[in-house]
């Protein structure tokens, strides 16, 4: 093969990379923020999505490590937040391609994602001169990785429905997270990933830093919600209308 049709290969190869037969019901941008095109590779990619997901979850586990040692058993559950995050969307993936899709674990995927990938952008602005002691490769890097769990989370309404039931699960098993990270620790103390600050230091309007932490991640929980039950009316919405221009 010549170079031009080896190039016109590739051209092709990248091109058919942009589309999908997957459907795509017609949402408002609020709830489908990425260009179609990108969800497209994301979702013809999603094998790799998985496989990047899983390496960030053994990594967090590993990041997590010395918090599980002063945790009790009992609550480890609650320790490895963005871990767990993309576990499941990894799962979520791997399930839709498998043609075994499970709608409650799509709507925790979504909500780990953009809860605890929101959170840790969040934090760092947040206690931007605190976090000064991690290497800037490595903050860096926390910043980006844990935006683009964000990004990641927007593939999911092409996969999912959101019923309410399911988003129900999802809210359910965040609030207590939230709960135990911030307000009723159950067992040791809060188990939040940590800050770098003391919890009770003043870190600006009386608020102490776990105060600054918490309101951040029940913010994002409030979101999820929103969102989660926005997207399934939405889509019920198109599915009606798509319904009326075919009769």
């Amino acid at each position: 093969m010549s170079i031009r049709g080896r190039a016109g290969a590739v051209a092709e190869r990248g091109r058919r990379l942009l589309e999908s037969d997957v459907p795509r019901d017609d949402l408002p941008w609020y709830v489908a923020p990425l260009p179609e095109p990108l969800e497209n590779l994301g979702l013809n990619l999603a094998w790799l999505v998985v496989a990047i997901n899983l390496a960030g979850t053994a990594f967090g586990f590993y990041y997590y490590l010395p918090q599980f040692f002063r945790t009790p058993a009992a609550m480890w559950p609650f320790v490895p937040d963005s871990p767990l995050a993309t576990l499941l969307i990894a799962a979520a993936l791997a399930a839709w391609k498998l043609d075994r899709q499970q709608e409650w674990l799509t709507a925790l995927a979504f909500y780990g994602n953009v809860i605890l990938g929101g959170w840790t952008v969040y934090v760092h602005l947040a206690f931007w001169p605190q976090f000064g002691y991690l290497h800037p490769a490595m903050r860096q890097f926390l910043i980006w990785s844990h935006a683009a769990m964000v990004v990641q989370a927007f593939l999911l309404h092409r996969i999912g429905d959101f019923r309410p039931w399911a988003v129900g699960v999802a809210t359910l098993w965040y609030t207590v997270n939230a709960t135990v990270d911030y307000f009723v620790p159950v067992l040791g103390d809060p188990h939040h990933t940590l800050i770098p600050l003391q919890r009770d230091t003043t870190v600006g309007l009386g608020a102490d830093a776990l105060s600054v932490a918490g309101a951040g991640a029940f913010l994002l929980l409030v979101v999820s919600v929103y969102l989660a039950m926005l997207t399934h009316v939405e889509k019920r919405r198109a599915s009606r209308s798509s319904e009326s221009l075919g009769t």
